[in-house]
Order: structure tokens, then sequence, then C-alpha cells
């Protein structure tokens, strides 16, 4: 079979399936949790919402444990549920509510810091995973750990 041929065979198949008005896709498929109803509002989906987002514990002698709650509401429209919790690194740990949270209510995530073994300025990210959009929120803890000979 000559090049020609094969080229035309090619750009013959190509131009002809390209246009088959029968096989277009319903937008009834297509299903976007962020899209607008007709007043423009996203359709049921819960937010999260948190009060703060961070929290400075100031200076600690290493070796204490201190925590502290991060309170949030679900200002969405439909129950929001934390998937996970994760901490930046394994001296923080976590409570928080495992069962759906209705919208309008709230609802407390408890960390806790431990300074045994850390040293200086402390930055730790707690990452909250949830059926939101986005799907992720980053909570922040700082602090000052000294140790108790230098306090």
């Amino acid at each position: 079979m000559n090049f020609r041929l094969l080229s035309f065979l090619i750009l013959f198949v190509i131009g002809f399936s390209c246009q088959n008005p029968d096989k277009q896709v319903s937008g009834d498929v297509v299903h976007n949790p962020k899209s607008a109803d007709s007043k423009g509002k996203a359709t049921d989906m819960p937010e999260i919402s948190f009060t703060k987002t961070e929290h400075d514990f100031g200076k600690l002698i290493q070796g204490e444990k201190v925590s502290y709650i991060f309170k949030f509401k679900n200002t969405g429209d439909a129950p929001l549920l934390i998937s996970k919790v994760s901490a930046s690194c394994g001296c923080t740990a976590s409570k928080y509510p495992t069962e759906a949270i209705a919208p309008g209510e709230e609802a407390k995530l408890e960390v806790t810091f431990d300074s045994s073994g850390q040293r200086g300025i402390q930055n730790k990210t707690i990452t909250v995973l949830t059926n939101t959009q986005p799907k992720s929120t980053t909570l922040r803890l700082k602090a000052q750990v000294a140790t108790p000979d230098s306090y």
C-alpha cells in the first residue's frame, strides 16, 4: 500500500469519526457538587468553618504536654464527615467527632502537643480531611520550647 493511499484513508476515518451527532453526552450525567442551582448557590454541600485555624501555645518547658480545642461549625447544607485527621509529626494527637455533623451544628477537634524531645520554635500542622470542597483544611500549632535549664 502506498503512502498517499494510507494517508487518505487515515484522513477519511478521522474526518468522519469526529462528526457523529448521535453520540453526544447528555449534561444530565455530569454531576459537579460545586455546580450552582438556579439561585447561583452550590447545591447540597457541607462546609467546615473553624473559629480559628492557628493556635500559639507561647513558651513551654521541654516535656510539657498542652492541649487546644479547635471549634468548628458545619455552615453548609449537607452532613459533614471528617474522614481523617493527621499531624505533621508524632508529637500531636487529636480527638474529633466520627459521626456526621448536621448543617448548623458545632463540634470540636482537640489537639495535644507533647514537647518532649522538642527544642526551639515549633510549627506543627494538622490536616483535617472532610467531605467538603476543598477536601482538606490545615490547622497550625506554634510553640517555643525551652530546655528546663535554659528557662
